[in-house]
């Protein structure tokens, strides 16, 4: 089959597009150059107003116009490429609104992707109407929007309440009335979507064991824990209480430890700057984990994410095993960080569970058959 794969988040669709070429599938990625991380993508759509003198014209414009030269330049760039994005069997969209343009021109860009192909269908795995909502509602004892709520708007923007709109809420249902269903890729989308009649399961982020080495970890000197920031998401990760659980923790065990961060650091460049850790510090507020903590899963790190009870009963896990649950609490995080430099034995023990639970439940091979048994079966 001809795949099209629309937009790019923490390198899902890369992988899921390497997983369906060993199957022989043909894949194409159409997705806007994803700032600093750089993805590759094989058709990319650049941003020319995003920094210097450029955007200040956008921004001046889009405050006293509501135009949006951003999005324009994307709906142009999109048209021009219709020789190239059309007559796929599949298109998967990674998100409701995945070129970062007004809702309005995402419509827009929708509509002509969809005109243009057959079977169209949505990934739910980053913000979009119905996790935001879920989150805003309180459902959950805790979500992405909890710094938020308690009154954290530093970085307001990060926590995708745009989502809540009434434009993006609109274009939310003009999608849904389109796609043929959607998928989620790990719990945190999951529970939202349960029950909603055009939910098709959940199938968990592909991870590409093959270009990630197993790295069997020995504890002989200092415990490395590494701690990675991406600046524009600071509160919505949780970066501060993994601050200050450091800041405990090496308090007490200085002579023990070697704390590295590092902040927004381009993909190739990220990924490497962990090699040597045996602990990395990647998400607070989440039930699941995401993919840059699956991946160093796979690499055999011992991994601080979201690890919560519905997530250890959907895999049945038990807790501490595979990854590290953590809570929104600097103390609770920096006793478990404690635990482990007290037991140094577990380290080892966690980070060959870690690698043998991401090959068993998210090979990128069989996760992409999981996602052509859902395409086929409901196309």
């Amino acid at each position: 089959m001809k795949i099209l794969l629309v937009g790019e988040y923490s390198r899902l669709h890369n992988s899921l597009k390497e997983g369906l070429e060993e199957l022989n599938h043909e894949v194409t990625i159409v997705a806007a150059k994803d700032g600093f991380k750089n993805y590759d993508v094989d058709l990319p759509i650049y941003k020319k107003y995003d920094q210097g003198f450029l955007k200040k014209i956008k921004n001046l414009l889009y405050r006293f116009t509501k135009i949006d030269l951003e999005s324009i330049h994307t709906i142009k760039q999109i048209l021009n490429l219709k020789p190239k994005m059309s007559d796929f069997d599949i298109v998967q969209f990674i998100n409701e609104a995945p070129f970062g343009c007004s809702a309005a021109i995402e419509q827009d860009i929708f509509d002509l992707i969809s005109d243009w192909n057959n079977s169209v269908f949505l990934l739910s795995c980053g913000t979009d109407y119905i996790s935001v909502k879920y989150a805003h509602d309180e459902i959950p004892k805790y979500s992405i929007l909890t710094p938020y709520l308690n009154g954290n708007e530093k970085s307001k923007f990060s926590y995708g309440l745009k989502y809540l709109q009434p434009d993006f809420i609109k274009l939310h249902h003009h999608i849904y009335k389109s796609i043929v269903g959607v998928i989620a890729s790990d719990l945190d989308y999951h529970l939202p979507l349960l029950n909603h009649p055009k939910y098709l399961g959940l199938i968990p982020n592909p991870i590409n064991t093959e270009q990630l080495k197993f790295q069997p970890l020995k504890v002989e000197d200092k415990i490395v824990i590494f701690h990675g920031i991406n600046s524009h998401n600071y509160y919505k990760k949780g970066n501060d209480i993994f601050e200050a659980a450091l800041e405990i923790i090496n308090r007490k065990y200085a002579d023990k430890i070697k704390i590295v961060t590092v902040r927004s650091l381009p993909y190739d460049e990220y990924i490497k700057t962990y090699n040597q850790a045996h602990i990395m510090l990647d998400q607070i507020y989440a039930y699941d984990q995401g993919f840059n903590a699956l991946e160093a899963m796979a690499k055999g790190k011992v991994v601080f994410t979201g690890a919560e009870n519905e997530w250890l009963s959907y895999y049945n896990l038990e807790e501490d095993t595979v990854a590290i649950n953590a809570l929104p609490d600097a103390e609770k995080i920096a006793s478990k960080l404690e635990w482990l430099i007290r037991n140094p034995e577990k380290i080892v023990e966690i980070s060959l569970n870690a690698r043998q639970f991401v090959e068993t439940h998210h090979n990128y091979k069989t996760c992409a058959e999981n996602y052509l048994k859902t395409w086929q079966k409901h196309k």
